[in-house]
């Protein structure tokens, strides 16, 4: 899962452009063409790029998520800043609820040296992340445990979730449509969200700047539903209005010092 330089570099072009050819980069990187042609069918194998006639672009499907090992390396500087943004906002003895993604596991540990939390989550590997600290009390919801990325999804796991109202929903999204309508691809994984939305005082998303620009075919709700919206760039100029409409409260966790946009 480890990439070269040049491999994040050629990720990095590709999330900024959204398609690279073989010939730019090859000018760009001063190297072969079959050297650049070996990098993309290792980030083609990855699933974190889709190999196009001439070059490669994201992996863009309305219908189908990326893979869980691909998510885990895309964007990752960016989501642990977030995280890390995310944590400050979350005081000590708190309750809230984790759901499932790459970015709200990098917000467990993010947590990891806050005190007394009480943490209710639908994901295996952010209990696992947690359980071991002292002072934490981890509650894991019941439901069908997902192969592909641990995490617990069906109507037990919604019934379970019902039985608390926290301080906290700490909720991740696959993407975030134009008319803010917040998209996912498991509609048992959005009816867990829903019901953690439901059942805080507190709604906080975490969304990278690549969730403005996704598809799913899954509505899980509005971007009003939500309080505060962290993410890793402001958002597209034609979601201020909504924002400020919707009162929602965007930090951004820039690659300097973290910064808070007025609150809308």
């Amino acid at each position: 899962m480890n990439l070269n330089q040049r491999q994040q570099e050629i990720l990095q072009r590709v999330q900024q452009h959204g398609f690279v050819s073989i010939d730019n980069l090859v000018a760009g990187f001063n190297v072969t063409p079959q050297t650049i042609r070996r990098d993309l069918n290792t980030l083609c194998d990855l699933g974190v790029l889709r190999r196009f006639h001439g070059g490669a672009g994201l992996p863009s499907s309305s219908v189908e998520n990326i893979a869980y090992p691909a998510r885990q390396i895309l964007n990752l500087q960016e989501k642990q800043r977030i995280a890390r943004l995310v944590a400050q906002h979350i005081p000590d003895k708190s309750s809230l609820f984790i759901n499932l993604g790459t970015t709200t596991e990098e917000v467990a540990k993010a947590l990891a040296d806050h005190a007394g939390l009480r943490v209710i989550t639908n994901n295996l590997n952010v209990a696992t992340l947690l359980s071991d600290k002292p002072g934490f009390e981890v509650i894991i919801t019941g439901g069908l445990v997902r192969h592909r990325d641990r995490g617990i999804v069906g109507e037990a796991t919604v019934d379970f979730i019902k039985q608390f109202k926290v301080d906290f929903g700490i909720i991740g999204i696959s993407g975030i449509d134009p008319d803010g309508t917040l998209l996912d691809f498991d509609y048992r994984e959005v009816r867990v969200s829903q019901a953690i939305i439901a059942n805080s005082r507190k709604v906080l998303l975490v969304a990278d700047h690549s969730k403005f620009s996704r598809g799913a075919m899954v509505r899980l709700g509005h971007i009003a539903e939500v309080d505060l919206l962290f993410t890793d760039g402001p958002p597209p100029d034609s979601m201020n209005e909504l924002l400020t409409q919707s009162e929602v409260q965007v930090l951004i966790a820039s690659a300097g010092d973290a910064t808070s946009l007025p609150h809308h």
